[in-house]
C-alpha cells in the first residue's frame, strides 16, 4: 500500500518546499495536500507553482489533495461558513461547489489525482433531500474534476449521512461509480467500527486516513496511542482486491520539529 503523508500535520503553517522535504525523508511515497488557505492558499498562483516547481523535480508524489472545510483563512473562527455542499439552503450549497472548484483548478499545474470531499458537517441529518444533494453535488464536482485528471473520493465522517451504508447508497442510487471513497479509520472507530466500514464499502475505498482515537473523539492521534486494533485493522485492508493507499493525518497540534521524522518512520513501519 502506498504510504502518504497528509498535510494535515503541518496545517499551523504555511506549506512550502521545506516540509515537503521532510516528508520524504520520513518515508512518505506520497503527500496529500490539505487545501486550508493559512496553510496552502490555492488561488494563489505563486504558491501553487512553488509546490508544482517542487514535484517535478522530486519522487514524491501528489497523490490527492483534501478539499477546503472554510473559504477563509481563519478555518471558520472569524465567522465564515463552513464547505457544505449538502447544505439546506441552495446559496450554501453553490457557494461550497465553487469553493471547492477554486482548489480543484490547482491541477492545472500540480498533479495530484484524487480530491478527497467531505459531504456536510457534523450535525448534518440524514433524509432524501441530503441524498440528493450529495448526489448533485458530486456530479458537478465530477464533471469540473474530470478533465483536470482528477477522481473524487468521499470520507465518512461522524454524521449520518457520511456512515459506510448511507456513502454506498448515495454512490449506488447516483451510479457514482467514478467516484471512489476515503476511508477514515478514526471516524470509523468511533462510530460503526473499522473492519465493519472496511466489509461495507470494499473495493471503492481507494485510500485510508489514518490516525488513532480512544472511541469517543476524533483525536487525531498517531497510531498506536489510541485502542483501534492496528494489525486487525491492516489485515482487512490488506485482502481487499485493490489495497489502497494509507494516508497519515495527525492532527496539528501533535507537530514538533524536533521528533517529527522520527514518528512518521515510526508510524509508517506500524502500518507495514
Amino acid at each position: 500500500m502506498l504510504r502518504v503523508l497528509s498535510t494535515h500535520l503541518f496545517l499551523q503553517h504555511r506549506l512550502h518546499p521545506g516540509l515537503l522535504e521532510l516528508a520524504a525523508r520520513s518515508g512518505a511515497q506520497a503527500v496529500e495536500i490539505f487545501a486550508a488557505r493559512q496553510h496552502f492558499d490555492y488561488t494563489s498562483s505563486e504558491d501553487v507553482a512553488e509546490l508544482a516547481e517542487w514535484f517535478s523535480a522530486n519522487p514524491v508524489q501528489a497523490f490527492s489533495m483534501h478539499a477546503p472545510l472554510f473559504p477563509d483563512r481563519e478555518m471558520g473562527r472569524a465567522g465564515a461558513p463552513g464547505v457544505n455542499v449538502v447544505h439546506a439552503e441552495k446559496s450554501r450549497r453553490i457557494e461550497s461547489m465553487d469553493e471547492i472548484k477554486r482548489a480543484l483548478e490547482a491541477a492545472e499545474h500540480l498533479p495530484f489525482r484524487n480530491l478527497v470531499v467531505h459531504l456536510g458537517e457534523q450535525m448534518d441529518g440524514w433524509s432524501p433531500r441530503t441524498i440528493e444533494f450529495a448526489q448533485t453535488a458530486l456530479e458537478h464536482l465530477g464533471a469540473f474534476a474530470r478533465p483536470l485528471g482528477v477522481r473524487l473520493l468521499v470520507e465518512n465522517l461522524l454524521s449520518e449521512p457520511t456512515t459506510p451504508e448511507h456513502l454506498k447508497l448515495i454512490l449506488e442510487m447516483g451510479h457514482l461509480d467514478n467516484v471512489g471513497v476515503c476511508l477514515d479509520l478514526g471516524h470509523a472507530h468511533i462510530t460503526v467500527g473499522v473492519r465493519e466500514a472496511i466489509a461495507t464499502l470494499g473495493s471503492r475505498i481507494a485510500s485510508v486516513h489514518v490516525h488513532d482515537n480512544h472511541g469517543m473523539r476524533d483525536e487525531h492521534l498517531w497510531p498506536g496511542d489510541g485502542t483501534i486494533d492496528w494489525p486487525a485493522a491492516i489485515a482487512a485492508l490488506k485482502s481487499l482486491p485493490n489495497p489502497p493507499a494509507k494516508v497519515l493525518e495527525i492532527g496539528f497540534t501533535l507537530y514538533d520539529a524536533h521528533n517529527a521524522q522520527e514518528k512518521i518512520e515510526a508510524a509508517f513501519a506500524r502500518l507495514a
